[in-house]
């Protein structure tokens, strides 16, 4: 695919086709990744990382904290019951 550069202040700007905006869930502001070999130039989406509570609790140091009446605190949204 062939791509035009265009002037924007001082610097030359490409469009991304819609196509791979569409495929990689992108939006404005979204991060791509620009790997550059010699002329060539690759652009890639990286994927958002998941993360599991599991996994995360696990890299925590120690026990959890605890906040005071906690368990006695009426909800005040749409917690469940």
């Amino acid at each position: 695919m062939l791509q035009t550069l265009r002037r924007a202040g001082g610097s030359l700007v490409m469009t991304v086709p819609k196509a791979f905006i569409e495929q990689n869930q992108l939006q404005e502001n979204s991060q791509v990744e620009l790997l550059l070999e010699g002329s060539r130039m690759t652009v890639s989406a990286p994927r958002k990382r998941r993360y599991k509570l599991a996994d995360l609790l696990a890299e925590m140091p120690g026990k959890l904290p605890r906040v005071e009446g906690w368990d006695a605190m009426k909800p005040v949204g749409k917690e469940a019951p």
